[in-house]
């Protein structure tokens, strides 16, 4: 296959942003070398998951493609911001991102994005700016689901430091989440009862009747058909956010002797 349509085929839209161009000289490399990840066949389109409408002539498929590789290559850049976030390279955090990607999208993917990230931990990652096409390319719940795989990383070495916290709001503030999901996914990985009921975006002064209404909301919200057309096995990994919220419901409940 020539790497024209390897291009079009697995990079679609990221190579005309900033994300294209922080990854760029990577793949080259691993262009030259004859081999690289490609998910689908190769005729997927050049964007992402917000197609305002409009497919193209792609088919489902391929746009499901396309959105797949869109979160792929997300996933790796703000992997790399925030593994570098706290000045220290911990192999602990590239092995979580090995093992996600490997479940996720195949080992091919995990043993060459293990080079790709430790070639961006080199390089200066304009948030912002890779935020913004990520706000294009990619619809809110896929957002919600790729805030919570960075917070997951975070965590993977247990310890999260301020510079990691700090990187994380401004990953969320860039990608365009409310501030109300940003505290929401990241008290999931807490287990007092005030994050339970920062995980259902409400306060301990809420009724019974307002917290149940709260749960319903989230659980709609994170509900993992949200990212089906990322594929199965994402779709499987979405199961945790979904999990933490009835876990947050029943931790409440149990506190209120709510039946």
């Amino acid at each position: 296959m020539g790497v024209g349509k390897w291009i079009t085929g697995f990079l679609g839209w990221v190579m005309f942003g900033p994300i294209g161009g922080l990854v760029g000289f990577f793949l080259g490399s691993l262009f030259d070398g004859g081999s690289f990840i490609q998910i689908g066949d190769g005729t997927q389109p050049p964007y992402g998951g917000n197609t305002g409408g409009n497919t193209g002539g792609y088919t489902r498929e391929q746009q499901r493609t396309g959105q797949r590789n869109s979160f792929l290559m997300s996933l790796l850049v703000l992997s790399a911001a925030v593994i570098k976030a706290d000045g220290h390279f911990v192999k602990s955090e590239l092995e979580y991102v090995k093992a996600f990607l490997r479940q996720n999208f195949g080992e091919d993917a995990a043993e060459q994005a293990k080079d790709i990230i430790k070639g961006l931990m080199e390089k200066d990652i304009n948030v912002y700016e890779v935020g913004s096409q990520i706000r294009t390319y990619m619809n809110y719940s896929q957002r919600l689901q790729l805030f919570h795989y960075l917070v997951a990383l975070a965590q993977s070495d247990n310890r999260v430091v301020q510079a990691e916290i700090d990187i994380l709001g401004v990953i969320g503030s860039a990608i365009g989440l409310s501030s109300q999901d940003v505290d929401s996914i990241m008290s999931m990985f807490k287990n007092d009862l005030e994050s339970a009921y920062r995980v259902l975006e409400i306060t301990s002064s809420a009724t019974d009747e307002e917290v149940r209404k709260a749960y319903k909301r989230m659980a709609l919200k994170y509900h993992p058909d949200k990212v089906s057309t990322l594929g199965e096995d994402v779709q499987k990994a979405a199961e945790e956010k979904f999990k933490n919220v009835q876990e947050a419901y029943e931790k409440i409940k149990k506190s209120r002797g709510m039946s």
